[in-house]
């Protein structure tokens, strides 16, 4: 699969390598550098405490260096005021299926059917170094090419079903937040908060699983149930 250059994806356009972490790390970085003002992240029109609708993530409930590494970079950037995201709520989002009310169950049971015939294989994920984009603080992660495969198996089953994915996987850019932007500031101050913690080592998060959860707001935070746990092989 080809990535694209997408205005609307941060970073707009692709890095020149999906399997080169350093590549990755710099690209993201380089594209966070050239922005100047970080947005309120909840400012988003359409969703409301009363929207529910599906997604498939990556989720890492049981990824304790993950989840520890994540909470001491909270630590360190807790003077910003951002809104960190809980240990139990780290995700990598792969897509929006569709609003709750707009997909009956016969083609939720479809959806499964046709991404469980293509469940490509597990794989590991590396949270390299940390960065940002304009409205949440997120690590860089390599590689990208077992999350575009991923990704490219449940559009294929999601067209197969009758559910084809908001967005295509050319302009998916996969990455990995553990705080949300709350309101304008100047993009400066977060990129000195952040440039001390691309110091510190790189941590491995073991792919076994994806989810299809049923997304809701509640009130400065993402929570969900899952609907159903894809094994991958």
């Amino acid at each position: 699969m080809q990535l694209a250059t997408d205005p609307g994806a941060f970073p707009p356009t692709p890095p020149p390598s999906t399997t080169d972490a350093s590549v990755i790390a710099a690209h993201d970085w380089a594209a966070f550098d050239a922005v100047e003002e970080m947005k309120d992240h909840w400012d988003r029109p359409g969703w409301t405490a009363a929207t529910r609708a599906y997604y498939w993530m990556l989720t890492f409930p049981d990824a304790a260096p993950l989840i520890d590494h994540a909470g001491q970079c909270q630590k360190e950037l807790r003077h910003l005021g951002f809104d960190d995201i809980d240990a139990d709520g780290l995700h990598l989002t792969l897509g929006r299926i569709g609003r709750v009310d707009e997909i009956d169950s016969g083609q939720m049971d479809r959806l499964v059917a046709e991404a469980e015939e293509r469940s490509p294989e597990k794989f590991t994920l590396r949270a390299v170094p940390l960065t940002a984009s304009r409205g949440a603080i997120r690590y860089s992660i390599a590689p990208w090419t077992p999350v575009i495969e991923l990704h490219t198996a449940l559009a294929e089953a999601g067209a197969a079903s009758g559910l084809p994915p908001r967005k295509p996987t050319s302009v998916l850019r996969p990455h990995l937040g553990i705080a949300y932007c709350n309101r304008s500031m100047p993009a400066d101050i977060v990129r000195d908060a952040v440039q001390p913690l691309r110091e510190l080592d790189a941590v491995d998060a073991p792919v076994q699983k994806v989810r299809l959860v049923e997304l809701r707001r509640d009130g400065r935070s993402y929570r969900w149930q899952v609907i159903h746990s894809l094994e991958l092989r």
